[in-house]
Parts: structure tokens; sequence; C-alpha cells
């Protein structure tokens, strides 16, 4: 095994999670229970399965989810990992399988494989400081861990999103966010790249957001979710801000199909974003980060 593959299967074993249910390759059949709005762009579906599955997912961790008679694509778990009786995903359409997800309505079956892939390192954040940026969507699959984090405060020292979106129409779970603010559990600086008539908040990229982190680098772990560019530009941020890049941690995203490392689709040299990931640590993978999709 070469040194990249040493490295690379290191990081997925620090993180690495295994597929869930009886058969990971036949989709078990779901209904929706609530479709809301929760951006300009965005709808959460609420899913209840046919047959419960008794164990949860790890905050980070995605599924497969199939629209019947269209296909199937990867949607990260936006919920609470400790709701064991339903599952959360928020979608943006943006393909003919996710614009029918999207649009699914109560009732309406639906197919799901998983949960699969890597969860954020909520073990190695104990004792310390945890930031969480994101950008976009990117909120999506880092709301489980705010809700873990927020579920274990009394373990984790400062905890701090930082949170950029395109406009104020674009921010995802605004209602929560300015829960989240108001509880005084967790500190929240929200920025958008174009501002509006009623907008008072801050205006620019999310990476102008970290000097206001008020956390100690040396002992944070940073989780970060977005667009790739955005990540890698947070990765610099906060690497100047002073936290190590073995402290980083992301969640990639490439074309997944089997969910199960064989098809190879995702595949970025010697990593499998499906099998290894979608989390990573930023140090273990810092060499393959700059590879755009084919």
């Amino acid at each position: 095994m070469s040194m990249a593959a040493e490295g690379a299967a290191s990081a997925a074993a620090g993180v690495a999670g295994k597929p869930a249910g009886p058969d990971p390759w036949l989709p078990r059949l779901g209904r929706i229970v609530s479709r809301r709005r929760d951006s300009r762009d965005a709808w959460t579906l609420e899913i209840r399965e046919q047959i419960p599955q008794s164990a949860s997912f790890r905050p980070g961790q995605f599924n497969m989810l199939t629209a019947f008679g269209i296909g199937e694509v990867p949607i990260s778990l936006s919920g609470d990992p400790a709701a064991m009786d339903r599952l959360i995903h928020t979608i943006r359409p943006v393909g003919p399988v996710s614009t029918a997800l999207a649009q699914m309505r109560p009732g309406a079956a639906i197919g799901l494989r998983g949960p699969f892939g890597s969860g954020w390192p909520l073990r190695q954040a104990v004792g310390g400081d945890v930031l969480v940026v994101a950008g976009g969507l990117g909120l999506a699959p880092l709301r489980p861990v705010l809700y873990a984090l927020l579920a274990g405060r009394e373990r984790y020292g400062r905890i701090t999103l930082l949170y950029g979106s395109r406009s104020p129409d674009d921010v995802l779970f605004h209602r929560e966010i300015v829960s989240w603010s108001r509880r005084q559990r967790i500190e929240v600086h929200v920025t958008v790249d174009h501002a509006a008539s009623g907008w008072d908040g801050h205006v620019g990229v999310v990476t102008t957001l970290v000097p206001r982190a008020q956390c100690e680098p040396q002992r944070t772990v940073a989780l970060v979710c977005g667009p790739e560019v955005m990540m890698r530009l947070t990765v610099a941020a906060l690497h100047a801000h002073g936290i190590p890049h073995e402290a980083i941690y992301l969640s990639m995203e490439r074309n997944m199909k089997c969910a199960l490392g064989l098809c190879g689709r995702c595949q970025l040299q010697s990593v499998l974003v499906c099998r290894d990931g979608p989390v990573f640590r930023y140090d273990r993978v810092r060499g393959l980060f700059a590879h755009k999709e084919l």
C-alpha cells in the first residue's frame, strides 16, 4: 500500500461508519409525513419508515433516497439523531431526482438505503471548543451535530456556529438559528453575500466571520461543510487563525451511485468518498482536495 493510500485509510478509520439495515442494496419503503420550505429553494422532508430501524444514524452520515421510477441520489441526514422514529432530509432541487424528491407530498412513497458513511468526530471534540462553519446548504449535514452538541452541552467548551448564505432569503433553518442564538448555549454568527432591504446583519463571505469566533485555537475542533471553494478558503482562514490542519474536518461531495465503495464513481485516487467519507480530517486528504470531479 502506498503512503497516500495508507494516509487515506487512516483518515477513514477515525470516522468511518458501516451501512445499516439488513440489505444495503435494497431500498426500504418509507412515507413522507411532512414537507416544509426551509429557504428560498430548499425543502425539508420528514420520512417515516414502514418498518422502523432499531439503530440511529451518526451526524454526518447520508441516505440514498429513491424517487421510484426516476432514480436515486445521496442526501445527508439533517435531523436530530436522537429522534429515531423519523428521518429528516433537506433537499435543494438541482436535477430530475432531487426535483422529484423535493416535490413529494405527505403520503408519497419513497425508498431509502443507509445510513452510509463517516460521521463528524464528536468524541475528539470532548473537552475542547467546537467551531462549526457552514456555507449554504452545507448547514444541513451539520445540523445533526449541533443537536448532538447541545444535547451533551456540558461535555464541550465554547460552541460557535459561523454560517454564510447567498442572501437573507437563502438562509437555511432561520427560526432554529434564531433560537440557538437566543438560548445563549451557542455563539452564532450569520453573514450573507448580498444584503437586501431590512437586513441588518453582517455582509460578506463566511471566512470574514472567522476572527469573531471566541475559541482557543489549540483546543478547537473545526467542522466545515459547504461548496468546495468555500471549504478551501475556510481551511486557509482557520489555519491562519491558529487551528491546526489535523483539527479541521470537512465533508466532501462527489457523485455517488452505489454508496458501498464498489462502483468507483466517487473515487479520488485511493479514496472512495461514499465508503471512506464523506467526513475527512483535512490533513489526511489535503492532496486530494484540489481534484475536481471528472
